[in-house]
């Protein structure tokens, strides 16, 4: 039930959630690759002011017409945001892409930066997103729902290429099998530096999410076929991008149901 309720509050208009008018080409390439033009439409990049330039930070999630979900380490105090949405290349101007202010920004109000505790953030836009071919929401998890060990999720984003590389053009997308709980805890993984309220996904050596990937998320298939983010891109190894039994750590969305409910509700 919970589930129904969720999608009830954050889907309205034509434009069901999770379900892109050009699905994803989901493949188990090993690897990066350049997404399909659109397929993940609620993806944004998080882009903030400097000196008249606006520049790409993060990632994040459009969960309605109005909100947009990213990592608090993303926010910084005194800095001007604006989200991008419906776009595929970040340096071209493109059809179907809107730029919107912000009226609001909400940073998890027990975000520890020192430990990376609640790495969650919402953001309000200044005016509601009309849906489109290019824009839509993405599904919420049910709240508590705990994915399965290698269940096949992705992650997108214009984060760097590689270790030290640029930042990618066109938006990413890579197969992140999800690393259970037990395993990701292990001494020789990521030990008691994982929580409860994180995900983790990689982990192989091969690929993982990167700087500018922080905030996205990580993208999976429901039973019915909607894609739903679990995961908001928080932490990695600091030594590589892909490292092995490091894999990608994010914060479990389905952690925080009850205040993204709350919080979209009752803030102006």
């Amino acid at each position: 039930m919970m589930k129904f309720v969720v999608l009830a509050l954050f889907v309205a208009g034509a434009y069901g959630c999770g379900l892109p008018t050009f699905p994803p080409m989901v493949t188990r390439v090993v690897g990066g690759e350049d997404v399909r033009p659109h397929s993940w439409p609620w993806q944004i990049s998080l882009q903030y002011n400097r000196e008249g330039e606006w520049r790409h930070t993060c990632g994040g999630t459009l969960i309605s017409e109005q909100w947009v979900l990213t990592a608090a380490h993303c926010i910084s105090k005194g800095r001007e945001y604006r989200v991008a949405m419906g776009k595929h290349n970040l340096i071209e101007t493109e059809e179907g892409s809107v730029f919107m202010g912000t009226s609001n920004i909400i940073v998890h109000e027990k975000w520890n930066p020192l430990f990376i505790r609640n790495d969650i953030a919402l953001i309000k836009l200044e005016s509601p997103v009309t849906f489109s071919d290019t824009v839509m929401a993405a599904c919420l998890p049910p709240a508590g729902f705990i994915l399965p060990h290698d269940e096949p999720c992705y992650v997108t984003g214009w984060g760097r290429l590689y270790t030290g590389g640029p930042i990618a053009d066109i938006l990413q997308q890579a197969l992140l099998p999800v690393v259970d709980h037990a395993t990701c805890t292990k001494p020789d993984w990521w030990g008691s530096q994982v929580k409860e309220t994180m995900v983790c996904a990689g982990g192989d050596g091969v690929v993982s999410g990167c700087n500018g990937d922080s905030g996205g998320p990580l993208n999976c298939k429901n039973t019915d076929g909607a894609w739903e983010v679990h995961g908001i891109v928080s932490f990695g190894s600091g030594l590589s991008c892909n490292f092995p039994k490091k894999p990608t750590v994010f914060t479990q969305v389905s952690s925080y149901i009850d205040w993204i409910n709350s919080v979209s509700s009752c803030t102006s």
